[in-house]
């Protein structure tokens, strides 16, 4: 066999099983193609292997049947006139039974879907203050969702999820928003520590008036004991024929003596008693004595004018 032969034979093969290739062709998964036979819509084929007439029958589109994502970013303007990008997320698929839906009557899904965000995200922003924005954010999404399922539903298009995932004040209010975050922080701050200063003193407040209750009640139980002590030395006196004057005045010069006695003792003590001499301690006792007995006097004529007034009124 000639080389020409071969060529001819080796070209008619590969015309044979190209004329036999145009009558099949694959649709591959989670995919839909349409079928136009001879420029009119004949049928839409899904996965797998199908046949079709060459020439008459032309492939003339293919949709995914997958879920597909939209970002949009859409800057717009709250109601306290601040300027803000908010970022909408829209995940949406084509419905396996509308696929003609999908491919004849809407010719960009994807700009179609950026319309109805535009539409429905101007609308709602501008009726809301910055902070109910951030507050907010899902029922942005789901006036999103609302809209998009009830217009896009006739496209063949099903509405997955809509989501606001992302917004951006402008770079000044977002200093501004943290200066005020932080001056309330501070303000928390300082409100916390007062109320713990006030705490405090409260606190050293109480103690400091249970430690003076606490050393008054001590001063007076002392002073009891020792006014029962004088008065057990008084009656040992007056038990040896000494009157209560003079064993007051002596318990009082005993009592000097024994301070006395107790600073020599301590050499790094500052106090200086006065007066600190014999005769000094001899004319505190006769002005003990005479104090005494003035005393005495006075507190008998009070006694007296009081039984002469009980007298009168008896009479």
């Amino acid at each position: 066999m000639s080389l020409f032969s071969l060529l001819f034979y080796g070209l008619l093969i590969l015309l044979i099983l190209s004329f036999f290739s145009s009558f099949i062709f694959i649709v591959h998964q989670e995919t839909a193609s349409v079928i136009e036979r001879l420029g009119k819509f004949h049928n839409i084929r899904q996965a797998g292997l199908h046949f079709k007439i060459p020439i008459i029958d032309n492939i003339v589109g293919k949709l995914t049947l997958k879920i597909q994502q939209l970002d949009i970013l859409v800057d717009t303007k709250t109601k306290d006139n601040v300027f803000v990008k908010v970022k909408i997320s829209v995940q949406f698929k084509v419905i396996e039974n509308k696929v003609y839906e999908a491919f004849y009557k809407l010719d960009n899904s994807n700009t179609q879907i950026t319309s109805y965000i535009f539409d429905v995200v101007r609308a709602e922003v501008p009726k809301m203050r910055l902070d109910d924005v951030f507050e907010r954010k899902d029922y942005i999404a789901i006036a999103v969702k609302r809209e998009l399922e009830e217009s896009m539903l006739d496209y063949g298009y099903s509405i997955i999820k809509a989501l606001v995932t992302d917004l951006d004040p402008d770079d000044q209010v977002k200093q501004a928003m943290n200066r005020i975050n932080t001056a309330e922080r501070e303000k928390v701050a300082a409100e916390y520590k007062a109320e713990s200063e006030r705490i405090q003193i409260v606190a050293k407040a109480k103690a400091e008036a249970e430690s003076k209750k606490l050393q008054g009640k001590g001063t007076a139980d002392q002073r009891r004991e020792i006014a029962i002590g004088i008065l057990e030395s008084v009656e040992v006196l007056n038990n040896v024929g000494i009157n209560s004057q003079e064993a007051s005045a002596l318990i009082v010069v005993t009592q000097h003596y024994d301070t006395l006695q107790s600073m020599g003792e301590n050499s790094n003590t500052n106090l200086i008693l006065l007066p600190n001499s014999p005769g000094a301690a001899n004319d505190m006792l006769n002005n003990m004595i005479t104090s005494f007995n003035i005393s005495n006097q006075i507190g008998e004529s009070i006694k007296k004018k009081n039984e002469i007034k009980n007298s009168k009124k008896n009479k």
